[in-house]
């Protein structure tokens, strides 16, 4: 028993181990796991018929696969521009860099139904994006490009904010000493600079595709909400809540938050993948 009690609470200088694992254990039951149980229960009281239903009707499968491949889409397009923001504001000193590093930060201070009708009117057919592309007979607004572009938009900030810190600790010399030694410009990029920034970019994509999944306020005015075509999961969760259909809503979302949970589960094992062959950054 002695042993065992020793295994589990290792020596430590800080006291109140006991306290603090109890404290932390009550929180995250109280925030997470009281509620997700309580949503499990509510979709179960549906039924196996009415959850097989309510799964594999035409509108929910149309409305989980643009959440997640919207999504999923959105955070590929961050995890590329996001880390060449971040480069440039780091390696290059030009005017308007604050500015433009302060910039990034907005879609997060900035209300989401306050981005949705700015993205909205700039690419609507007859806003200031979109009338440049409607000649093309490329429409933004009001299909699924355009829920794409609000994923995008929101998700930015969570990988340019992930792989800054990262590259601020990089010495150039690094890069410099590759290039002595004969590296070309590609090779130099794919064996010096992406290994050590491999696993912040893996984070900032999870977070920005958790952001994507569950995005509401700034999809919902440029996606135009069409069943079958624009609507994404959390509206449709919504209308069935507002038809008093909480079992079918909650069956929703338990849909949403098991896939959500397996393909994070997927990305962070790569990541720790990444982190035992490239080591901790």
């Amino acid at each position: 028993m002695a042993a065992a009690t020793s295994v589990w609470r290792q020596p430590s200088i800080l006291p109140g181990f006991g306290i603090a694992l109890g404290i932390t254990l009550s929180a995250l039951s109280l925030i997470v796991l009281v509620p997700l149980a309580a949503l499990a229960l509510k979709a179960a009281s549906a039924g196996p018929a009415d959850i097989l239903a309510v799964a594999t009707s035409p509108r929910t499968v149309a409305a989980l696969r643009l959440s997640f491949l919207g999504a999923l889409f959105a955070a590929c397009v961050n995890a590329v521009f996001g880390m060449i923001l971040a480069w440039v504001l780091v390696r290059y000193e030009f005017p308007g860099r604050r500015f433009i590093d302060a910039a990034v930060d907005l879609p997060f201070a900035l209300p989401t139904a306050v981005a949705g009708i700015a993205l909205t009117a700039i690419y609507a057919p007859n806003g200031w994006v979109g009338s440049l592309l409607a000649p093309y007979g490329i429409k933004v607004a009001y299909t699924p490009l355009g829920v794409m572009v609000a994923l995008i938009f929101v998700g930015l900030p969570f990988v340019v904010r992930t792989v800054q810190p990262v590259l601020q600790e990089m010495q150039a010399d690094v890069e410099e000493a590759a290039a002595l030694l004969g590296a070309g410009r590609w090779r130099t990029i794919f064996t010096v600079i992406l290994p050590p920034i491999y696993p912040a970019l893996l984070t900032g994509f999870v977070l920005a595709f958790a952001r994507a999944v569950g995005e509401y306020g700034s999809v919902i005015f440029i996606a135009g909400n069409v069943p079958m075509v624009s609507e994404i999961a959390p509206l449709l969760i919504v209308i069935r809540l507002e038809q008093f259909d909480y079992a079918g809503a909650a069956v929703v979302a338990m849909l949403m938050l098991l896939i959500s949970f397996a393909l994070i589960l997927f990305v962070n094992l790569i990541q720790a993948r990444a982190r035992r062959r490239f080591g901790d950054v």
